[in-house]
C-alpha cells in the first residue's frame, strides 16, 4: 500500500516510491518521460528524483537532458505544485564539460550556484524541494570496482571544500527561496555525522535526507548509517533497488536482452562480480516460492525498511513501471524476511 512519509523533519510528505528518471534523455524520449510522470502522478506518486549531470551514462550531449524533459512536462501540466522535486548537484570529479569555466566539479559557491541556476533553468521553476549533493568533496572509494572498502587516498591537488563553507552557501539559497531542503547522497557514515554536527553548531541548514545504493545484494547502509538515519531522522533515498535490474533475473545464465542498459552501456560490472549470481539465484527461487514476482519482492524489501523514507524506482518502459508500482500491493511478512535474512547471511553484500 503506497505510503506517505515525513521527509526528515520537514512539514512535507513524499510517496513511499519515488520516480528515479536518469533515464530519460537516453534511453528514454521526451514523450517516455512524460509518460511516467502520468502515470505515476495518476498512483499518488508525489515524489520525482533527478540530477543536473543526467541523463546516465553522464556525457556532454546529454548533460541537463533529463531536466529538461522535466521541465517541459511541468510546462504541458501546470502542475509544479502537485510535486515534491528533488534534484542533485555534482560533488568532486574531473568532468570538466559540467562546469564549462572550470577543470573539474567541486562544492564552492560558484559552482554551486551555476549549477543550482542551470538546473532552476532547465526545470522550468523557480525552487527546489530537496537540494542534494550528488557525492562527496573528498577521495573516497565510489563507483569503482573497489565498492566500499575505505583507503586513505593521497591528498588532493586542491583543498576540500569544508562542510560548514558548503552549509553556508546553501543556507544562503534557502533563504532566497531557492532551495527549501538539503541532502546527501553516496555519502558515509562519518560524512553524514559532520554534516549534523556542522548544523548543531550553527552553521544550516540541517539535511533531511540521504541517497545511497540499497538492495538485496548491497545492504551496507545497515551497518552504519541505518541508525543514523532513524535516530537523526535522516531517512534513505535508496536508489538501484532492482540492482540495475539484476534482480528481476533477466541477467542471469550470461543473458543479455536486447536494450537493456548493460548491452547498451556495459556497465553493469558493479552486479557481475563473485557470488552475485549465486545469490539472485537463491532470491528468485524465495520469490518463486512465496509466489511473488522477483522484482516486486526485491522492491517491496526495500520500501518495508524502517530506515528508508522513500524508494527511488527507475523504469525504461510504462510496463515495468506498472511492474514496480504494483510491489505496493507484495508484504514482506515476518516468516519471507526471515528467508531473505537466512540468504543474506551466506550471501553477504556481494555488489557493494
Amino acid at each position: 500500500m503506497l505510503e506517505y512519509r515525513p521527509l526528515g523533519q520537514t512539514d512535507l510528505s513524499v510517496s513511499s516510491i519515488c520516480l528515479g528518471t536518469m533515464t530519460w534523455g537516453q534511453q528514454n524520449t521526451e514523450a517516455d518521460g512524460h509518460a511516467q510522470l502520468d502515470m505515476a502522478l495518476e498512483r499518488g506518486i508525489n515524489f520525482v528524483d533527478t540530477a543536473e549531470m543526467y541523463s546516465v551514462p553522464p556525457k556532454p550531449e546529454t548533460q541537463g537532458s533529463t531536466e529538461k524533459i522535466i521541465g517541459s512536462w511541468f510546462k504541458a501540466r501546470g502542475n509544479r505544485d502537485k510535486v515534491i522535486l528533488a534534484t542533485k548537484v555534482s560533488g568532486r570529479s574531473t568532468n570538466p564539460y559540467i562546469r564549462p569555466h572550470a577543470r573539474h566539479t567541486e562544492l564552492n559557491r560558484q559552482q554551486i550556484t551555476f549549477a543550482l541556476e542551470g538546473s532552476l533553468k532547465r526545470l522550468q521553476t523557480d525552487y527546489i524541494d530537496l537540494y542534494q549533493l550528488h557525492w562527496p568533496d573528498r577521495p573516497l572509494p565510489l563507483f569503482s570496482d573497489s565498492g566500499t572498502i575505505y583507503r586513505a587516498a593521497p591528498p588532493a591537488p586542491t583543498r576540500e571544500n569544508p562542510i560548514e563553507e558548503t552549509l553556508g552557501i546553501l543556507n544562503d539559497f534557502v533563504k532566497q527561496g531557492k532551495i527549501r531542503h538539503i541532502g546527501l547522497s553516496n555519502e558515509t557514515a562519518w560524512g553524514t555525522s559532520r554534516f549534523i554536527q556542522a548544523w548543531a553548531k550553527g552553521h544550516g541548514p540541517r539535511v533531511v535526507s540521504i541517497q545511497n545504493a540499497y538492495n538485496l545484494l548491497n545492504r551496507t547502509f545497515e551497518i552504519g548509517l541505518a541508525e543514523i538515519a532513524v535516530r537523526e531522522k535522516v531517512g534513505l533515498l535508496p536508489y538501484s533497488p532492482l540492482a540495475q535490474g539484476y534482480l528481476t533475473g533477466k541477467y542471469q545464465g550470461g543473458a543479455r536482452p536486447p536494450g537493456s542498459r548493460s548491452v547498451l552501456f556495459n556497465r553493469g560490472q558493479r552486479y557481475e562480480k563473485p557470488g552475485v549470481t549465486d545469490a539472485i539465484d537463491k532470491y528468485i527461487a524465495l520469490a518463486k516460492e512465496a509466489g511473488l514476482n522477483p522484482a516486486q519482492m526485491a522492491l517491496a524489501f526495500v520500501t518495508s525498511r524502517p530506515f528508508v523514507t522513500s524508494n527511488i524506482i527507475g523504469a525504461t518502459t510504462l510496463e515495468q513501471l506498472k511492474t514496480d508500482l504494483d510491489s505496493l500491493d507484495v508484504t514482506i511478512t515476518p516468516e519471507l524476511e526471515e528467508k531473505i535474512d537466512a540468504i543474506h547471511q551466506i550471501h553477504s553484500n556481494p555488489a557493494p
